[in-house]
């Protein structure tokens, strides 16, 4: 259940972000921070938070997640045990303490340079977020698209 609901709410942090983003870059020019670009990403970055609790709870119940002899060997299950143990784990994390610098900043910047510094911070968590999905693609991770 716990798989499901994490891989299933990947979408609605995906579109959260990449909303946020495309907002932020949108309004770069922009000195004028509404209270519903404040909500946008806010969502975005709870969502985000609580996709990321969910993670670690399966970090350490997953059968994907084995500290095996040999797991940093690509050629182990399709590094499948490499990816969760370490890539996913790794980027996710970075994607997490990036969201949040992100807000915070923005929240202490100056109306003119919140947009500039929510665009940075959630374009680069984005693209690790994107990159370090399981996408069905990969099925060697054992991706799916739910």
């Amino acid at each position: 259940m716990l798989v499901h609901a994490h891989s299933g709410l990947r979408w609605i942090v995906l579109l959260l972000l990449v909303v946020a983003v495309f907002n932020a870059l949108s309004k770069l020019k922009s000195s004028t921070y509404t209270n519903g670009d404040r909500k946008l990403n806010l969502f975005a970055m709870v969502f985000y938070h609580v996709q990321f609790l969910l993670g670690w709870v399966l970090y350490f119940f997953s059968t994907k997640v084995l500290f095996i002899e040999g797991w940093m060997k690509s050629a182990t299950n399709g590094g499948m045990y490499r990816f969760f143990n370490l890539e996913h784990a790794l980027m996710m994390t970075i994607a997490f303490v990036l969201l949040t610098i992100g807000h915070s900043k923005s929240k202490k910047a100056a109306p003119g340079k919140k947009h500039k510094t929510i665009a940075v911070f959630y374009t680069i968590a984005l693209i690790l977020i994107l990159a370090a999905i399981p996408w069905p693609f990969r099925a060697a991770l054992g991706g799916s698209w739910f």
